[in-house]
């Protein structure tokens, strides 16, 4: 397995132009090839900042896109793939999803009516009953209102009960008006993608030769209070790149790196062929860390992720 630098970056549909006729490319709404930065959902280990970085080393060609971690979608709302398969463990999340593609109208409602309890409570007092509403039960817009307000994005859970514990972050959230320009851009870069309820193992299963699947899992090393990631195999994922790698399929996965300026290497076993290349990508300074740590700045946490690419 070769370790090579990351190239200089294209745009996703300069990187894979046959998916896109021109009048269908889907532009940042800043227009030109400005990065696209506009984000959906606030959530820890968001890769959309670095997604420019993973696209130029996916394949020039590929038939449809899987991302079985889908989280809040950096990659695949770069990409903006017209054949996608996006899928993950929790329900909540995926609902949120399904409801922005099928009916984008009733996403920005569901927002509105939870910011709305701002102003007669403070905010304060607003998340902490969308909170208590989600923890009663478990659903989409209340998940949609929290990982919007809450600290960092850090969507964490109590191993105890289950209930999401994360506090209220020290901002105020995006107003309706500015969520709603984010869901009508998203809504139109994300059309192609159909959104499941599913095992990441049993999504893999379905992605024949040719197609591209990314794996973003939870980091054994740094987020195991995050959601899924108590319950989550390595050992599960590396047997399903093995398979679809058998199959034709290529199989991109963003991996623990290294962090503290690069002084901490995380030691993941990995088989010996399963992958062909790998690269290091700047991920930057860990949130989740600050929020460990209350808040400071930690200059010296940076973090760097290993893409590992079967092909």
């Amino acid at each position: 397995m070769t370790t090579e630098t990351a190239p200089m970056l294209d745009t996703a549909t300069q990187r894979q132009p046959e998916l896109f006729a021109l009048e269908d490319a889907p532009l940042p709404p800043s227009g030109g090839n400005k990065p696209f930065r506009t984000q959906l959902l606030k959530w820890v280990g968001n890769k959309q900042k670095q997604a420019d970085a993973i696209i130029s080393h996916f394949p020039r060609q590929f038939g449809t896109y899987f991302e079985p971690f889908l989280g809040s979608g950096g990659v695949l709302g770069v990409l903006a793939p017209r054949n996608a398969v996006a899928s993950d463990t929790f329900a909540p999340l995926v609902e949120i999803w399904q409801t922005l593609h099928d009916d984008k109208d009733k996403l920005k409602q569901q927002y509105a009516e939870r910011y709305a309890q701002i102003s007669p409570l403070g905010k304060k007092a607003a998340y902490e009953r969308v909170l208590a509403s989600y923890n009663t039960r478990p659903n989409g817009a209340d998940l949609l209102f929290l990982c919007r307000a809450c600290y960092g994005g850090v969507v964490r859970f109590r191993k105890s009960d289950g209930f999401m514990s994360t506090p209220v972050g020290a901002h105020d959230p995006i107003s309706p008006e500015s969520f709603g320009k984010r869901v009508d851009i998203w809504h139109a870069r994300t059309q192609g993608a159909r959104f499941l309820h599913l095992d990441f193992a049993a999504a893999m299963q379905q992605a024949k030769r040719g197609d591209l699947v990314y794996c973003d899992p939870p980091y054994a090393d740094s987020q195991t209070i995050l959601y899924g990631a108590q319950a989550f195999s390595l050992h599960r994922l590396l047997d399903s790149i093995a398979e679809c790698k058998a199959r034709g399929v290529y199989v991109a996965l963003s991996i623990d790196g290294t962090k503290y300026s690069g002084r901490k290497v995380c030691d993941i076993s990995i088989p010996d062929g399963l992958f062909e290349r790998e690269v290091f990508v700047s991920v930057g300074r860990s949130m989740l860390k600050r929020f460990q740590m209350d808040g400071l700045s930690l200059e010296d946490h940076e973090v760097h992720d290993r893409l590992l690419l079967t092909f």
